[in-house]
C-alpha cells in the first residue's frame, strides 16, 4: 500500500497581544508507530517525536503557535486543542496526546501564590492491543471495546502492575515548595479519581479557566477535562503515593479495577521506606464525584472573566444516552447506539461539514437538529424505558442546529437511562460555556432555575453530566463555521453521541470565515 506523507501546519493566536510581547514559537510533531515495551510486552503505538506522552508545548498568552504535523503512521490524523477557541481558524480545529500549557503573559501573574515548579500530570489508560483494532472490533460487533488493561501516570502503569515495578512516575519535590500540578484525564473511556497520600491540593483552574481556590483531597476528572492545583510539600519528610483509579458510573459494567500510582519523593527522604498510598474512593463513589464537580465555582473579575450572559435567544433540552440500532448485517442484529435527542450522529464521507458551510454544499447535512427531544418521557427510569422501541431504536442521520452570529443558547443536558446509567463528559469544541447547575433525576424546568448560578458558575469545554441527572450551560456562538459537541468517553463518538453546531457568519470581515487553506487535505 502507498503510503503519503502530509504536512498538516497549525497556527494558534492563543491570545491578543501586543506586538512587543509576543512572540512566534514554532513546533513540529513527526507522528510514526513506535515500539513500547508495558505490562511485559511490547506493543506498537503511534505516538509524537518518539516519545508516550507526546511533547509538552510551552508558551504564553499572545504568542502564535505554528506546528508543523508530518503524518508517518498508517492512520488519517486530527488534532484538536482542547482550551483553544480557534477564532475564525475552524480549518485547523480536528487529537495528540501531550499537554498544551499556556502560561500568563509576561509581566501578568497568575490570580494565585506563584508555584516554585509546573509539572504535567497526563492520566491514561494502555491496552495490550492495537486501540484501532479494539474499537473496529467493537463496533463490528456491536458491543462495548474491552476494557484497557493499566491505567496510567504520564504514560507510566506504576508498581501495581506486571512488569511494572520501575515503570513509575517520580514527582520530586523539595519540602515547603509549591507546585502547579496540570492534571489531564486523556483516558479514552474511563473517568478518574486521582488523590496523593496525606496531602491536600487546592484547584486553582479547570479547563483553562481559573476559579475560586478551593482545597479538596480529591480530584474528580472525565476523558478531555483538565484541572489545576497546587501542591504544597508540607508533610514529613518521605515518600507518598499519588494515584488515579476509575470512576464507574453505570453500575454492574466491566472495568479495570487496579489503580495506576505514581510517587512524590521528598528530597532526603530515606530510599528504603514504603510509600504511604492514599485511601481512594470506591470505584463507584458518585457522592464525591458529584461534590468535587459541584464545588467548583468561577474566578468572577478575574483574568478573562466572562460574566454569565443573561438575554438567551436559543433554549435547547437535548438527551444524551445509549440505545440500540437495526443493521440485519451487523454481527449482533442490533449494535450499540449512541444519540442526542433519539439522533444517532453519522460524519459524511465526501466532504466536510466545515467545507459544506463554507461553499454552501446542499446534501451533505440537515439543519434540523431538533430543540428538544422528538418523544418526551421518564428520561432517568431505568424500568420501563427499555420497553419502548421509539426510544430504544435511534435513527441515523447527520442533523445539525443552525446558530446567528453572537447568539447566545442555553442547553439542558439531560443523561437518560434507556441503556443503563453513566455520566457522560460532553465536551464543546470551540467555545467555554457556563455551567450553570446540576442535579440528579428529571431536570424540571419550574423548580430547577431556582439553583442556577449566575454570578460565579465554573467556566469549562467539558461537562460531567450526572449520572441519571442533568446539567444546565450557557454559552455565546460568537465564532463562525462548524463545531462538535460530543461525549469525550472515546467509545460513545462512533456510536453517535454528537451534534454539531453551524455558526452563521457575523455582519463584518472579523466575524466571517475565512476560506480554506489552499493545501487543506481532501476529506
Amino acid at each position: 500500500m502507498l503510503r503519503i506523507l502530509f504536512c498538516l501546519t497549525c497556527t494558534l493566536i492563543l491570545v491578543a497581544s501586543s506586538v512587543a510581547s509576543a512572540a512566534i514559537v514554532e513546533h513540529s510533531f513527526h507522528v510514526k508507530n513506535l515500539t513500547v515495551r508495558r505490562l511485559c510486552s511490547e506493543q506498537v503505538i503511534t505516538a509524537v517525536n518518539g516519545s508516550l506522552p507526546g511533547p509538552t508545548l510551552r508558551v504564553r498568552e499572545g504568542d502564535t503557535l505554528v506546528v508543523h504535523v508530518f503524518n508517518k503512521s498508517p492512520y488519517n490524523m486530527t488534532i484538536h486543542w482542547h482550551g483553544v477557541f480557534q477564532l475564525l481558524s475552524a480549518w485547523a480545529d480536528g487529537p495528540v496526546y501531550g499537554a498544551l500549557i499556556i502560561r500568563p503573559r509576561s509581566g501578568h501573574p497568575y490570580p494565585f501564590p506563584k508555584p516554585d515548579k509546573e509539572v504535567p500530570i497526563l492520566l491514561g489508560e494502555w491496552w495490550n492491543a492495537n486501540v484501532v483494532d479494539v474499537e473496529t472490533q467493537a463496533l463490528a460487533t456491536g458491543a462495548q471495546p474491552n476494557n484497557s488493561d493499566a491505567f496510567t501516570i504520564n504514560g507510566l502503569p506504576g508498581d501495581l502492575y506486571p512488569c511494572s515495578q520501575n515503570r513509575i512516575f517520580n514527582l520530586k519535590v523539595q519540602k515547603g515548595k509549591t507546585y502547579l500540578l496540570r492534571i489531564i484525564n486523556a483516558a479514552l473511556n474511563t473517568e478518574l479519581f486521582f488523590k496523593i497520600a496525606n496531602h491536600n491540593m487546592t484547584l486553582v483552574a479547570v479547563d483553562a479557566s481559573y476559579t475560586v481556590p478551593y482545597v479538596t483531597d480529591v480530584v474528580v476528572t472525565g476523558p478531555g477535562q483538565t484541572v489545576d492545583v497546587l501542591l504544597t510539600a508540607d508533610q514529613e519528610v518521605g515518600s507518598y503515593y499519588m494515584a488515579a483509579n476509575a470512576y464507574v458510573s453505570d453500575a454492574g459494567g466491566p472495568f479495570n479495577s487496579t489503580a495506576t500510582r505514581g510517587i512524590v519523593v521528598y528530597e532526603g527522604a530515606p530510599t528504603t521506606a514504603s510509600p504511604t498510598m492514599p485511601l481512594m474512593p470506591a470505584f463507584n463513589d458518585t457522592p464525591t464525584a458529584h461534590k468535587f464537580f459541584t464545588t467548583i465555582t468561577g474566578l468572577a473579575g478575574g483574568p478573562h472573566w466572562v460574566p454569565v450572559p443573561r438575554q438567551i435567544d436559543e433554549h435547547m433540552f437535548v438527551t444524551v444516552g445509549l440505545g440500540l440500532s437495526v443493521c440485519p448485517t451487523c454481527l449482533n442484529g442490533m449494535p450499540l447506539s449512541a444519540s442526542m435527542n433519539n439522533y444517532s450522529f453519522v460524519n459524511p464521507t465526501s466532504l466536510s461539514l466545515l467545507q459544506a458551510f463554507y461553499f454552501n454544499v446542499s446534501g451533505i447535512y440537515t439543519p434540523d437538529f431538533p430543540d428538544t427531544p422528538p418523544v418526551k418521557f421518564d428520561y432517568t427510569n431505568d424500568s420501563i424505558n427499555i420497553l419502548n422501541p421509539s426510544l430504544l431504536i435511534t435513527p441515523k442521520s447527520t442533523s445539525v442546529k443552525v446558530l446567528k452570529y453572537n447568539s447566545t443558547v442555553e442547553m439542558v443536558l439531560q443523561n437518560t437511562a434507556i441503556i443503563g446509567v453513566e455520566n457522560h463528559p460532553m465536551h464543546l469544541h470551540s467555545f467555554n460555556f457556563h455551567v450553570l447547575a446540576q442535579g440528579f433525576g428529571n431536570y424540571d424546568p419550574l423548580k430547577d432555575p431556582k439553583k442556577f448560578n449566575l454570578v460565579n458558575p465554573q467556566s469549562r469545554n467539558t461537562i460531567a453530566v450526572p449520572v441519571g441527572g442533568w446539567a444546565v450551560i450557557r454559552f455565546t456562538a460568537n465564532n463562525p463555521g462548524v463545531w462538535s459537541m460530543h461525549c469525550h468517553l472515546d467509545v460513545h463518538l462512533p456510536l453517535g453521541l454528537a451534534t454539531a453546531f453551524v455558526v452563521e457568519n457575523g455582519p463584518t470581515k472579523e466575524s466571517t470565515l475565512p476560506p480554506p487553506p489552499p493545501d487543506l487535505p481532501r476529506c
